[in-house]
């Protein structure tokens, strides 16, 4: 039986923002499917103020991973300490740490991860090291994105959501919107759509659709199913040009007259692509208009659908 070997991955960045707004990005991982490429969506578990535990989804390796990661925030030494409970095979076991050093204007961001890979296979050991190494470049990289525009990032963010009420079961709303392979037959606007379903609930997606200037429009998303609490969550891989993410939830919230289907959205703006695509001259609150209108239309027409789609089983039921 070959002896199992610790082994190491360190990446770091220079990032031009203070300390205490780069531990404050790492810190809060509500924000991390938005600022972080290969993060997906996080469920916090359990926190204390300083101690915390989370489920997380992530893109690594070209596959969707999962894992339930325990944190201990040291807000003094600037320090994020995390261990993965529950790795994704072939892990073993992973930990690490985020610090923050500051040096003058500047900082130094080291993301630092030692693990262990089970059976010490080469090829396991290769494509865990190699997705290591790729998704902390892909953070450090946003990190240092996001440092050189730390004093704008509340205008860059856009969130807002959508809601309707439909007298009709949760589970036929809920039905409608996971199987969404069904949607170039149900939904006008959507012209082709591609569903696979790697492990239970977890689905990546690629769907050609039409805006409603008639352009035509293809995304790629993972989405997280959670049929129990009437919740599908999504982050969108390939995204409309105008932004730098998207992420988003669609969920129904049950009370005594029927069901509340909410759409909710959160965006990165792409700053950069905003003059090139809406008008020389174009703003933030410009385009952060323009999205919400565009993307919120898109979010209702779904709502709609779904709530049509209820009703009309019922009836037929």
């Amino acid at each position: 039986m070959p002896e199992t070997r610790v082994h190491r991955a360190v990446s770091e960045v220079i990032a031009s923002a203070p300390a205490g707004v780069l531990y404050g990005l790492i810190a809060d991982t509500t924000q991390w499917p938005l600022f972080f490429a290969p993060c997906v969506h996080v469920e916090q578990l359990e926190f204390d103020g300083t101690r915390e535990r989370l489920r997380m989804w992530a893109t690594a390796g070209g596959r969707i991973v999962s894992w339930v990661s325990s944190r201990r925030l040291d807000v003094g030494r600037r320090r994020v300490e995390f261990t993965k409970d529950l790795p994704d095979a072939p892990v073993e076991s992973m930990s690490g740490v985020w610090t923050v050093q500051p040096l003058g204007d500047r900082c130094r961001v080291t993301l630092e991860h030692t693990f262990t890979v089970a059976g010490e296979d080469p090829a396991d050991i290769a494509y865990v090291t190699e997705a290591t190494h790729a998704n902390s470049r892909s953070q450090l990289d946003s990190l240092a994105w996001m440092a050189e525009r730390w004093t704008r990032l509340d205008d860059l963010t856009v969130s807002f959501e959508d809601s309707v009420h439909v007298k009709a079961p949760a589970e036929l709303i809920f039905d409608f919107l996971y199987r969404a392979e069904d949607w170039p037959v149900q939904l006008p606007h959507v012209h082709s759509l591609d569903v696979t379903e790697q492990t239970a609930g977890v689905q990546v997606m690629r769907m050609n659709s039409q805006r409603a200037d008639g352009t035509a429009h293809t995304t790629e998303s993972v989405r997280i199913c959670f049929p129990s609490a009437g919740r599908i969550v999504y982050k969108q891989t390939r995204t409309d040009p105008l932004l730098a993410a998207h992420t988003g939830e669609w969920s129904l919230e049950p009370d005594e007259s029927g069901v509340n289907l909410r759409a909710r959205h959160h965006v990165m703006l792409a700053e950069e692509g905003i003059e090139p695509l809406l008008g020389a001259g174009t703003g933030l609150p410009q385009a952060a208009s323009h999205v919400r209108e565009r993307l919120g239309r898109a979010g209702l027409l779904v709502l709609q659908h779904a709530t049509r789609h209820a009703a009309g089983a019922v009836r037929v039921l």
